[in-house]
């Protein structure tokens, strides 16, 4: 250094990039903490996520979103990690517990909508998450609160398959029927509105002979008190 001008010259400019690389490591901790979505791609508007889970899981006995799944936070956080294979716009379709449920989720989406009609059963829930994507939106993935040992590669697999042809109805492979998750292509969506009661995606998609995708763990899905036991004990295995 030459003299005082160099000194407050180097001064400012190791400030500024301790600023920066203070801010960068800020953004680094919100995105992993889950407190803030952040879209890294608009295109994903165009293939939006739905997870549903709006219903009082009544066999349970009480909100089976906010069950604690091992090293993954709540059923509902495990959820929105799996939507996150699909898309990074995310909307959760809530219902019973809500905001409880909103409050006690560490993984936040890019959105929430809440489905006041949510006892009318399953159809309701997808009815208003449709109803509530944008106009770009050439379908949607649908993902269920309530599929904790879905397999990741699984799931990536469906969301490339529906970026390479949007237009085909895709879903999980359940034997000879298909199910969710699923992608639904913006072309059904009027039959969605059709759905009552517990109807939900597979109606469509099996009407729609739509493609099927292996996707390890869709039968296991947690509706009672011994299907969480059950799920648990497998849960706890993967993290032994």
């Amino acid at each position: 250094m030459n003299g005082p001008a160099d000194l407050v010259a180097w001064w400012r400019n190791s400030s500024k990039n301790r600023v920066i690389q203070q801010f960068t490591a800020a953004i680094h901790a919100i995105k992993e903490s889950g407190i803030l979505t952040i879209n890294p791609c608009s295109h994903d508007q165009q293939f939006p996520a739905l997870v549903l889970a709006a219903g009082r899981a009544s066999r349970m006995g009480h909100y089976k979103q906010l069950l604690r799944v091992p090293g993954r936070g709540t059923l509902l956080d495990n959820a929105i990690g799996q939507a996150r294979q699909l898309s990074a716009q995310i909307t959760v379709v809530a219902g019973a517990g809500y905001p409880l449920v909103r409050f006690r989720c560490h993984r936040q989406p890019a959105s929430w909508i809440v489905c006041d009609n949510w006892q009318a059963g399953l159809a309701e829930s997808l009815k208003a998450g449709v109803a509530a994507l944008g106009p770009r939106a050439l379908g949607v993935f649908v993902v269920l609160g309530d599929q904790p040992l879905l397999d990741l590669d699984g799931l990536k697999q469906l969301a490339r398959q529906a970026r390479d042809n949007p237009a085909k109805a895709l879903g999980a492979s359940y034997g000879r029927r298909t199910g969710v998750p699923a992608w639904i292509p913006r072309a059904l969506w009027p039959q969605v509105f059709q759905l009552e009661g517990d109807a939900g995606a597979g109606v469509i998609l099996n009407r729609a002979g739509a493609g099927r995708v292996g996707i390890a763990g869709v039968q296991q899905d947690v509706d009672t008190p011994g299907d969480w036991r059950q799920v648990r004990a497998m849960l706890n295995a993967e993290q032994s």
